[in-house]
């Protein structure tokens, strides 16, 4: 197939990227390469055509839908600080660029249409684990965008008949996960004060449980969809298991330190995988254990990531518990 990869210089889509050319597809990639890294496809940038532009804008890249079959919509902005801090970036990079993605695909009649949403919509859930039918409630600026996204594309497979799908994903992590930008992911912050031999900074007193998907199996996850027949549905993509983060600081291995619980955030992620498990026959095969053991033996790739301590923390999150206190 010819496929199509907004943001594939991402984390989770260079991966998916890797997984395509071991299946043998002709990709293009889309990157204006804000979060992406051009180190994430060095190693294949002679067997994928990369184009460099700006998805929330009108232009000549539109013209690379043309004969395309699947268009992977990967591309977006993320973490909640910098949402919280300027809405409006946010809204061009998650909803604007959705949009113009999507009338793209709809005028080249592309064959498929994959979509990664985020479990951040659910906000914080009543019902775990959390189905796809459970209440939408975005808490940030981040989690409202994306679902904004989300409901675009399935606006689209209803009204134009755009072949779709949308994968709520929960907690991804994995090798090349982001190293650069403002305080967020927590493995991306706990590798790089491992690094550095300083303390992870545990949030609240560390009970808190989150569904960490590996992110190979969440690549998987996006080509089985490409390769189904069902369209106009959402799907939660999460590991069938939730791990604490005091259990993660004890894989990792390391002196600890705790902070103030941030508001606006769930005690726990955990996704019902049932419905894609049924209708897509996906399973996660990557265990937590697994995974951590993949990240510490490539762990210098966060040699470069910022390192966060309490203090610098608090200050950068001065504008979270301002606005989300309540």
């Amino acid at each position: 197939m010819k496929a199509l990869i907004t943001g594939g210089a991402g984390f989770i889509g260079s991966h998916l990227v890797d997984l395509l050319l071991r299946e043998g597809h002709d990709i293009k990639v889309l990157d204006n390469f804000s979060t992406g890294r051009i180190q994430n496809i060095k190693h294949v940038n002679k067997e994928i055509e990369l184009i460099n532009c700006d998805l929330a804008y009108s232009g000549k890249w539109e013209e690379h839908f043309k004969n395309i079959d699947w268009v992977f919509h990967l591309a977006s902005l993320a973490d909640i600080v910098p949402s919280i801090k300027d809405p409006k970036s946010y809204f061009q990079s998650n909803v604007n660029a959705t949009f113009n993605v999507l009338q793209a695909s709809h005028r080249n009649d592309v064959n498929r249409f994959i979509y990664t949403a985020s479990s951040s919509c659910y906000g914080i859930p009543k019902i775990y684990p959390t189905p796809e039918t459970a209440s939408i409630n975005p808490q940030y600026p981040y989690a409202l965008t994306k679902r904004l996204g989300e409901e675009l594309v399935m606006h689209w497979a209803q009204i134009y008949k755009l072949p779709a799908i949308s994968l709520r994903l929960f907690n991804v992590y994995g090798p090349r996960s982001r190293t650069s930008g403002t305080y967020g992911a927590v493995f991306g912050v706990f590798l790089a004060q491992k690094l550095a031999g300083e303390p992870f900074t545990i949030v609240g007193d560390g009970t808190q449980t989150r569904d960490f998907t590996y992110v190979t199996d969440v690549a998987k996850a996006l080509l089985i969809a490409a390769c189904s027949k069902i369209s106009g549905n959402c799907f939660n993509v999460g590991s069938g298991e939730t791990v604490s983060i005091n259990q993660l600081v004890e894989l990792l291995g390391g002196d600890k330190v705790f902070i103030p619980k941030r508001p606006g955030e769930p005690d726990s992620t955990f996704a019902d995988i049932s419905l894609i498990k049924k209708y897509l026959n996906w399973y996660p095969k990557i265990s937590i254990k697994k995974g951590v053991e993949e990240i510490l033996k490539n762990i210098d790739y966060w040699s470069e990531a910022p390192i966060w301590s309490p203090e610098k923390i608090a200050l950068e999150t001065k504008e979270w518990f301002k606005y989300l206190k309540n």
